[in-house]
């Protein structure tokens, strides 16, 4: 067993039922000399160096909610993030990388999410987005996996719940791109030097003091795999937070939207979408400003008003694309 400890570590996900999990786990444990064995914990073996540590699930892991507690619970180490490694579907088939936070603020309440996680709720999104997105870029071109494969960020979608910082770092479009071994050493690497187990400095570490008011985008609009928010993102020093699609936000037309004091009528789950996409990206990066970055050309033009209204009434800033780079 781990010795019970308030030790604060980051905690990696894979699955044995997931085809782009196994490949880039088992690199990772490869490229990595000092892991060792940790305690089973739910019956799953674990693994561990230094303050990271990786499970191998058994089954799927989008309904694995509040895995972060159970750890807890079983080892007495906190987790200060969740790392997932996953397949990407898509009826394209393109093969892809692709980085993205996690929830479904677009259900309601009373909704049974059918991929995982809690209606209406998103869990805090892992800071290392933004700089994982780049970096995966990068080592994809180092590794000569572009043009063919896509790297993308995806919007916010799927469980599991997690109270902890989270992310889903996944390989698409199909079986055959799923068992690549070059996209699974490739994911494999941005784990390695993301995380500083190379032995050089980490991507994405979130510091409250030392990054305190800068800004961090949260994009509003736009289609699965948010093209003019990714734009943003590909430049160096921007930070990420959720990324609400088009689908995520839900709006009725009252028929009379027009003026400012209609839009208040505009019924459907998005007012709330919006502020919980807020407050988990608060969260997720204390003492940072949450900027919206408003897709204004995937709306309809009432439905654009009446978010910039919202925006407005909730005191909410929205930024220009030059207004993320530090």
């Amino acid at each position: 067993m781990f010795q019970k400890s308030a030790a604060m570590v980051s905690l990696l996900v894979a699955s044995k039922a997931d085809p782009a999990s196994v490949g880039p786990a088992s690199a990772l444990l490869s490229l990595c000399s000092s892991w060792s064995r940790g305690p089973e914990v739910d019956y799953n073996p674990t693994y561990k160096t230094g303050n990271v540590r990786m499970i191998q699930l058994q089954e799927h892991m989008v309904h694995e909610d509040f895995l972060e507690q159970r750890w807890e619970s079983q080892t007495g180490e906190k987790v200060s993030e969740i790392i997932f490694m996953s397949k990407h579907g898509a009826a394209s088939n393109r093969p892809a990388l692709t980085v993205h936070p996690i929830g479904v603020p677009h259900l309601m309440k009373h909704e049974n999410p059918p991929a995982g996680g809690r209606a209406g709720r998103v869990s805090p999104p892992n800071p290392r987005i933004g700089p994982w997105f780049r970096l995966l870029k990068s080592l994809s071109a180092t590794n000569k996996l572009l043009p063919e494969f896509e790297v993308t960020l995806e919007a916010t979608h799927h469980g599991p719940w997690t109270e902890s910082p989270a992310m889903f770092v996944e390989i698409g479009s199909t079986e055959e791109y799923w068992m690549r071994e070059d996209a699974a050493a490739t994911i494999a690497s941005v784990f390695l030097k993301g995380l500083g187990l190379d032995g050089g400095q980490a991507y994405g570490c979130w510091s409250e003091e030392e990054h305190r008011g800068q800004k961090v985008l949260l994009g509003l609009g736009g289609g699965h795999y948010a093209p003019r928010h990714g734009d943003i993102a590909q430049k160096e020093g921007v930070w990420v937070g959720h990324l609400l699609s088009g689908y995520s936000l839900l709006m009725t037309d009252p028929g009379s939207s027009s003026n400012l004091k209609d839009y208040d009528k505009v019924g459907g789950t998005w007012k709330e979408a919006i502020l919980e996409a807020v407050a988990a990206t608060k969260l997720a990066f204390p003492g940072g400003e949450v900027v919206v970055h408003l897709d204004g050309k995937s709306f309809k033009a009432w439905q654009r008003n009446a978010i910039t209204w919202f925006l407005d009434k909730e005191n909410i800033k929205v930024g220009k694309p030059g207004d993320f780079t530090s």
